[in-house]
């Protein structure tokens, strides 16, 4: 079934040229223009916007000025972002806010008052230590009191570890692009699954490494497909996410992940493991960190399961790995991770409140599933999973059934996001930690419902 094409980026002069730098906050003329020219016909609804650093670049203008260009005209019910296809315009009169489908955050917990709990948090780390040592440069790899809340914290999942082999960084993309500049030089391969993490996928890309799909079943990767793959590709190592997939919510079953770890070490091929997800799980298999921890980077950040904004994450090194060219790669690309979030972190995870936010969150996770498992039930999801995987029936495409839901002003992600090679099954990932609150999420999910189950004639061509 042929996909519509894209509608055309509009950077050109029909609706801006120019900004006048005095006339008043370049972000807010932007949006003026918008407006103007959604008024006047220039633009319509569901016109495409350019790239923000293209625009930017056109206009002279930085990065920052465009973004606050799209927020505000977000705001003002402007523009739609759809994650992995762009932002596309309205025509203002929506009655109320996007809902985010798309955004693969926990939801907030029930029962605890975060802001409170960080306001406390902050009054004690500060009265641990000054406001001058928290708010300085802070290099390598962390505080010895961190790196011990880093061990504390992944013991459930990893078993008890040593806290000289932690790596406090800041998230995990930082990490994931710091291990593909150490592990692997630009034309290199690496393997992962043929759906995955696009934030790894476009990591790779950017350092001109090559990801390459390894077969997988309802289990994961399949063994005989890593060993050909390997034979084939020689690669510099293997990335996994065995724990509630991102996209496809798959864990990874015990059998299989032993087999996974004896082929590696067979051969002798590091293993990164990505576990955004793990702790929200009230048990996993054993992780490649405990079955092959001489082979794994293990990481682990508190972004799925606690909030985003401590911005932390623990990487695991191997046994008997120095971390010396990681934490280079780390300086390069991010420096340091914020000190007063990562000592945050660490007085959350000693004194128990990291283990009550992640028991909140799960529980909130879990209330959430038994919603979406109701409404879609035909979807693969996990039960304490953020997210759900929506295999399409054959009269949708993907392209088709999101831009319907944008529509209907929901927000979800197309497969071709997460696809590392090949044609992208038709299929979507639902999101569900970003919507505010479960009733407005279970009229969304029954919109969705109703999308899906609709019947409309396949597009043959662009109108």
């Amino acid at each position: 079934m042929p996909n519509p094409a894209a509608p055309s980026e509009l950077i050109g002069p029909d609706w801006i040229t120019a900004v006048d730098p005095g006339g008043g906050p370049i972000y807010l003329q932007i949006v003026a223009a918008l407006e103007a020219a959604l008024s006047d016909g220039t633009l319509k609804a569901g016109d495409r916007l350019p790239p923000q650093r293209r625009l930017a670049a056109r206009l002279g203008v930085d990065l920052t000025t465009i973004t606050r260009a799209y927020t505000e005209a977000r705001r003002r019910g402007l523009v739609d972002a759809v994650t992995g296809r762009g932002s596309f315009l309205t025509d203002g009169r929506a009655s109320a806010a996007p809902v985010d489908l798309s955004m693969n955050i926990p939801p907030s917990p029930r029962g605890l008052d975060l802001g409170r709990l960080i306001e406390q948090g902050i009054g004690q780390v500060l009265r641990r230590a000054s406001a001058d040592l928290v708010m300085s440069y802070h290099v390598g790899p962390g505080a010895s009191a961190e790196r011990a809340a880093g061990a504390q914290w992944l013991a459930p999942v990893t078993g008890p570890v040593a806290p000289e082999r932690i790596v406090v960084c800041a998230g995990a993309q930082a990490a994931l692009a710091a291990l593909l500049s150490t592990l692997a030089r630009p034309g290199e391969v690496v393997l992962a699954e043929p759906r995955t993490y696009p934030g790894f996928i476009g990591a790779a890309a950017q350092l001109g490494v090559r990801v390459e799909p390894v077969a997988a079943d309802e289990g994961g990767i399949m063994p005989d497909a890593l060993a050909r793959a390997c034979r084939t590709h020689a690669p510099r190592f293997l990335y996994l996410q065995p724990n509630m997939q991102n996209p496809t919510t798959v864990t990874m079953p015990e059998a299989r992940r032993r087999e996974i770890a004896r082929i590696a070490a067979a051969l002798h091929l590091p293993i990164v493991e990505d576990d955004p997800y793990g702790l929200l799980a009230e048990a996993t298999p054993p992780s490649f960190a405990a079955l092959a921890p001489a082979l794994t980077f293990h990481v682990a950040t508190v972004s799925k399961c606690l909030t985003p904004g401590l911005r932390t994450a623990f990487l695991l090194l191997p046994v008997g790995r120095r971390a010396d060219d990681i934490l280079a790669g780390l300086r390069a690309f991010t420096l340091m991770p914020a000190p007063l979030m990562t000592a945050l972190l660490a007085g959350w995870i000693q004194d128990g409140t990291a283990r009550r936010v992640l028991e909140a969150v799960r529980a909130e996770a879990r209330a959430r599933q038994e919603l979406a498992r109701a409404l879609l039930p035909e979807s693969a999801a996990h039960p304490s999973g953020l997210h759900i995987w929506l295999p399409l029936p054959p009269h949708w495409d993907r392209h088709r059934l999101m831009e319907a839901a944008r529509e209907r002003g929901l927000g979800v992600t197309a497969s071709d996001a997460f696809n590392v090679a090949g044609p992208a099954p038709d299929a979507v990932r639902v999101s569900l930690g970003a919507v505010p609150d479960r009733a407005r999420l279970a009229e969304a999910l029954r919109t969705l419902a109703v999308i899906v189950g609709e019947r409309r004639p396949a597009h043959h061509g662009v109108v």
